[in-house]
């Protein structure tokens, strides 16, 4: 793991809003339902950031994604993807901070997921790309990642016969797609056995109903420690945060944030932790609150 310098400019913090660090989630919140950034809210986040909103995004996905994603949209702040696992620059993609699971434990990981039937995708980086090595498409959820990756173009991607080749680099996220009720059982065996060195994550794909998905990473992989890592590392100490999230991915940067916002469909366990709920991803609601928050400070 390794930190760069970035070199920030100061803003007038007079003003309460102005001395808060502002981060969203993606899919589910600051994107619509068809995983895309609303012309809206593209141009108007845009204008906000340049009026000086301090202002990121922490995602599950990779970086790789998340340009592709948030294409045209230029921040002054690192971004936070595979649920921390990276900490990088959005627009050359070059990671500040790498968190990989750690390579004593990885290989007995590995052979859990066989045990249960589960074949995962690998997500590994190796010091100077990332990459993801598949071996076999054992079901419909897989092949519908795939497709999609390959429908965007994502470089990352490779075949390999031996994914345990794969275990020899930076292993930052295993993805496992299954039915639920496998899942279950994986993400208990993987907690009970090895819960003091990873984080593990368990949702449905809500672009492909009916399929879960279970990500796996190391215990630093987390989006509230990566945002504490943020801060502390680009001199953000003293910014308040203000989160928007919808999953239970997001539930510990709502623990830990100062003020949490979720969207009116989130996950009712995300709810539970917000301090606020605002409108759906549908209805722009986390760019409509921005602004709001942002330029209502001109008024006070």
């Amino acid at each position: 793991m390794y930190f760069n310098q970035l070199q920030l400019h100061p803003g007038n913090t007079r003003h309460p809003v102005m001395n808060t660090l502002f981060i969203s989630d993606l899919d589910g919140t600051l994107v619509n339902n068809q995983a895309e950034l609303s012309d809206y809210s593209l141009q108007t986040l845009q204008e906000l950031i340049d009026d000086g909103l301090p202002f990121t995004v922490a995602s599950a996905r990779s970086i790789v994604s998340m340009q592709q994603m948030l294409r045209g949209l230029r921040l002054d702040l690192p971004v936070i993807s595979f649920n921390g696992g990276f900490i990088s620059d959005l627009e050359t993609g070059q990671h500040h901070r790498v968190n990989s699971i750690e390579s004593e434990i990885i290989h007995q990981i590995y052979d859990a997921l066989a045990d249960f039937g589960c074949v995962p995708y690998l997500s590994t980086y190796t010091g100077n790309e990332e990459r993801v090595y598949y071996h076999r498409v054992i079901n419909a959820g897989m092949e519908w990642y795939l497709q999609e990756r390959i429908t965007r173009k994502d470089p990352r991607f490779r075949k390999t016969d031996n994914l345990r080749h794969g275990l020899k680099e930076q292993v930052v996220c295993m993805t496992v797609i299954h039915r639920k009720e496998i899942l279950d059982d994986l993400e208990q065996h993987i907690l009970g056995s090895y819960g003091e060195h990873v984080e593990v994550h368990h949702y449905e794909n809500q672009y492909d109903p009916g399929w879960h998905w279970l990500t796996v990473h190391d215990r630093r992989a987390s989006k509230d420690q990566a945002i504490e890592d943020l801060k502390q590392h680009f001199g953000l100490e003293q910014k308040r945060t203000v989160v928007f999230g919808d999953n239970r991915n997001d539930i510990s940067m709502f623990q830990n944030a100062d003020h949490a916002v979720a969207v009116s469909n989130a996950q009712p366990q995300a709810r539970e932790h917000a301090h606020i709920i605002i409108g759906s991803n549908e209805e722009d609601a986390v760019v409509n609150y921005l602004v709001d928050q942002w330029r209502g400070r001109q008024s006070d």
